[in-house]
């Protein structure tokens, strides 16, 4: 059985990602800052059939704690197959203006959205080596877009956020860094954006909904041999690559 960690996932898209990996067979640690939280949507989940599934204290910004969640799965586990890197901040209020928005907000988005994926990634690196088809997904936003950004017929061209897209976009530039490092190995190392979904994230104001989003987030995770890496799939793009301009 492959085995799953994904961070943020007690609630919204990481939620919704446990519910359809553990129906098609893994291993899922859910990752949760709160281990009591983590443990009420374990037994919930439970209840509904959903089966192999393990809540898992991981706070992002807390080396301590990374270790001690890597620690677990080294004992259960001896490798992990997928690391999903989705938790993340928005930063509170928005707009976030490059003039006003404090160097401490952006520090605070940072040291969850970008700072945390590579805390987490580097711990687990050793158990993924350990895997036969080891995968990263690093959740990302197509606010992290330089290129859309840049495109003033770009739907969303007018959101610009000083703290969260900076963070996707350093997320973005980190992902294609690592792909590359490890590009000779086994590994598929891809950024996946959800797409604008209406979760707890937005007060619900996005279109899209957290079932679409993590049926796509899987399908651009559990790959074969041949799939890609070091890409950046959207699923605000709309056509049948998911591809998305960095």
């Amino acid at each position: 059985m492959k085995s799953v960690l994904i961070t943020g996932a007690n609630r919204s898209i990481g939620l919704e990602i446990t519910k359809q990996l553990s129906k098609q067979g893994l291993f899922v640690y859910l990752g949760s800052r709160d281990l009591e939280k983590g443990n009420e949507v374990v037994k919930e989940l439970n209840k509904d059939g959903f089966q192999n599934i393990k809540s898992i204290q991981i706070d992002v910004t807390n080396p301590d704690s990374i270790l001690a969640a890597k620690n677990i799965v080294e004992n259960e586990q001896g490798k992990l197959d997928i690391l999903i890197n989705n938790a993340g901040i928005s930063g509170g209020q928005f707009p976030q203006t490059a003039s006003d928005t404090s160097v401490k907000d952006i520090k605070d988005v940072f040291e969850t959205n970008f700072f945390g994926v590579i805390s987490v990634t580097q711990a687990f690196l050793e158990l993924l080596k350990k895997s036969d088809s080891p995968r990263i997904s690093n959740i990302t936003s197509g606010l992290g877009s330089l290129t859309l950004h840049s495109d003033p017929s770009w739907k969303y061209y007018d959101f610009k956020s000083a703290a969260y897209g900076t963070s996707k976009s350093a997320l973005n530039a980190y992902t294609i860094v690592l792909a590359f490092e490890l590009k000779d190995l086994s590994f598929k190392v891809n950024a996946i954006d959800p797409g604008y979904t209406a979760t707890d994230f937005n007060h619900h104001s996005g279109p899209g909904t957290v079932e679409s989003a993590a049926s796509f987030i899987i399908k651009h995770t559990v790959t074969d041999e041949n799939g890609p890496n070091g890409q950046f799939f959207s699923n605000d793009i709309e056509d049948e690559t998911g591809v998305s301009p960095w």
